[in-house]
């Protein structure tokens, strides 16, 4: 291997993630008013007991500080599909939990996100190659984490 193929590698890797990314942030917010970090949270919370969190919970679950999931918690709030929820053992602690709305509004961009992984990732790939790269991507820190994708549908993250 060259010493080019190497940081070739990571460009790649690098640039890939940001366009993928760049294109289903953009396909969501055009057909569902909401962007892969708002999906990334909904589906967080879709999956958690009663659909709530505590929303310092919710940060660690979607790499965000208190303050980033704070910040995008408020517009999921404002359009109804996030709600803000107390804890009734312990005032102090705030919740964020998902509305009827939210739910509704996962499972429609759900749809959509499903059809970008597969139009934009895995149709490029065989069968034997996903399994390959799969394999390389799980030795990469954080791969297996406990990010929203993690308890994702693995042929779809999401």
């Amino acid at each position: 291997m060259s010493s080019n193929a190497v940081p070739s590698a990571w460009v790649r890797f690098l640039r890939a993630h940001a366009e993928l990314t760049r294109r289903m942030d953009a396909e969501l917010r055009d057909k569902h008013g909401l962007g892969l970090r708002g999906y990334e949270v909904l589906l967080a919370l879709a999956d958690a007991p009663e659909r709530r969190m505590r929303r310092v919970d919710l940060a660690a679950k979607v790499l965000l500080t208190q303050g980033g999931v704070t910040r995008l918690l408020q517009p999921l709030e404002r359009a109804g599909l996030v709600d803000r929820a107390r804890s009734d053992a312990d005032a102090r602690v705030v919740y964020a939990e998902l509305t009827d709305a939210g739910a509704r509004r996962l499972s429609a961009a759900r749809r959509t996100h499903h059809d970008d992984v597969a139009a934009l990732f895995t149709a490029r790939f065989s069968a034997e190659e996903l399994e390959t790269l799969d394999g390389l991507l799980a030795r990469l820190p954080g791969a297996a984490g406990e990010g929203a994708w993690a308890d994702a549908d693995q042929s779809t993250a999401g």
